[in-house]
């Protein structure tokens, strides 16, 4: 095994189709049509399943853990869902900033998108499960360890 990735995921597993566990009810497909701008799940899973080691992070701060999506949102436009579990809890929709699509950037996080990370209680976020819904409808999911994505 790498020495380089010893524990990055807990569970790794892409899935698509029928089979999925998650409900994308509500959610519609869209058009797959390639641009180069990385507006599409065509587009952005080869991305993303590449660099699933930085879908989130964890970081102290301020007396606080901080769990951080920014990789994702950097990679949005492709996204209609993504939904997080700390700690073994229940899934939860995690809103992402609209994708800039007419823009040069369209994955740039702007001051007006929000903060890409959410506040816990310092040392309380061991586990995060992530489940990815793209815009053709397959899904994404990972797992991962407070150790493997701690950020200094």
């Amino acid at each position: 095994m790498n020495s380089l990735i010893p524990s990055i995921a807990l569970a790794v597993a892409i899935y698509s189709g029928a089979a999925d566990a998650q409900d994308t009810s509500g959610l519609t497909a869209e058009p797959q049509v390639a641009t180069g701008k990385f507006l599409t799940a065509t587009e952005v899973k080869p991305i993303l399943n590449a660099t699933q080691s930085n879908w989130v992070a964890v970081r102290e701060f301020n007396g606080q853990d901080l769990v951080y999506v920014t990789h994702l949102w950097a990679w949005r436009c492709g996204l209609a869902q993504m939904e997080l579990a700390i700690n073994e809890g229940d899934y939860e929709v995690w809103d992402m900033p609209e994708c800039h699509a007419d823009e040069g950037s369209p994955g740039a996080i702007k001051s007006g998108d929000g903060d890409p990370y959410r506040s816990f209680e310092l040392g309380s976020v061991q586990t995060i499960k992530v489940r990815l819904v793209y815009d053709d409808l397959t899904t994404a999911e990972a797992a991962f360890e407070r150790a493997s994505i701690m950020t200094p």
